[in-house]
């Protein structure tokens, strides 16, 4: 009799590497890529971790720039179920957090429907750790209680988000829209509300930029800020000067 080969499943880790700085990247993500069989990888993952991975694993890049893609969307979600579906421990490596504007929700989704395993192991993520790095906690006792995490990118199809109600407003993926974003913030902050540019936070290429919302727009462009950047407004942009007195070390 003809026995049925059933089909061996991998399992899909959906990992965050953190905000830039390799050693940022929890010990639980750092075993698990270690033991890859395949890795997808974005474009604003720390490349060092990818001496970390096994002889013989397969380095897929799938990262994404501003309007540069190397695969689509639905591209790399078709690639993870492939290299599952053929028994692979998968590892979907992700800049901050997986689930904090990384599509990694959609990822998950995809996966579970068509019966693949699927873990997600979280990552710190840059929305906290560039302004903390940087000297600007984003919430401070009698200062900031609510902090809103929002994306400062703008795609062809729909506007700026709507400002959120909070004491620190963080914005990601902030660049290349930066003065729609502060045009749409001042709506409700006064032009003079501390505001403060955080360029490749965390690693040793780190700018910090600081203004007001008045003036942010023209600061940025004068010293040609490029991403990836995180954009803080709010007051505890203030703390930074009495957290590092004497500038950053």
């Amino acid at each position: 009799m003809r026995k049925t080969i059933r089909e061996k499943k991998g399992k899909v880790y959906l990992i965050g590497a953190g905000p830039g700085d390799p050693e940022l990247m929890t010990l639980k993500g750092l075993r698990l890529l270690k033991a890859a069989d395949a890795v997808l990888y974005d474009h604003l993952i720390p490349k060092v971790l990818l001496k970390k991975v096994r002889r013989g694993a397969e380095l897929i890049s799938v990262g994404k720039k501003h309007s540069q893609h190397s695969l689509s969307q639905d591209a790399i979600q078709e690639l993870l179920l492939q290299k599952a579906r053929a028994g692979k421990r998968v590892v979907r490596l992700k800049g901050g957090d997986p689930y904090v504007f990384g599509r990694g929700g959609e990822e998950a989704i995809f996966l579970k429907r068509r019966g693949i395993e699927t873990e997600v192991v979280p990552g710190v993520s840059s929305a906290i750790a560039v302004p903390a790095m940087a000297g600007i906690p984003v919430t401070q006792r009698h200062l900031a209680m609510t902090v809103a995490f929002a994306s400062g990118h703008v795609t062809r199809d729909n506007d700026p988000i709507p400002v959120p109600d909070a004491d620190t407003l963080v914005y990601l993926m902030s660049v290349f829209d930066l003065e729609k974003t502060v045009k749409r913030v001042l709506e409700k902050r006064k032009p003079a509300t501390p505001c403060a540019l955080i360029e490749n936070g965390t690693t040793s290429q780190e700018r910090v930029i600081v203004g007001s919302l008045g003036d942010i727009v023209r600061k940025a462009r004068k010293v040609r800020v490029r991403p990836p950047a995180v954009f803080v407004v709010g007051n505890v942009v203030d703390l930074r000067d009495k957290i590092f007195p004497e500038g950053k070390k």
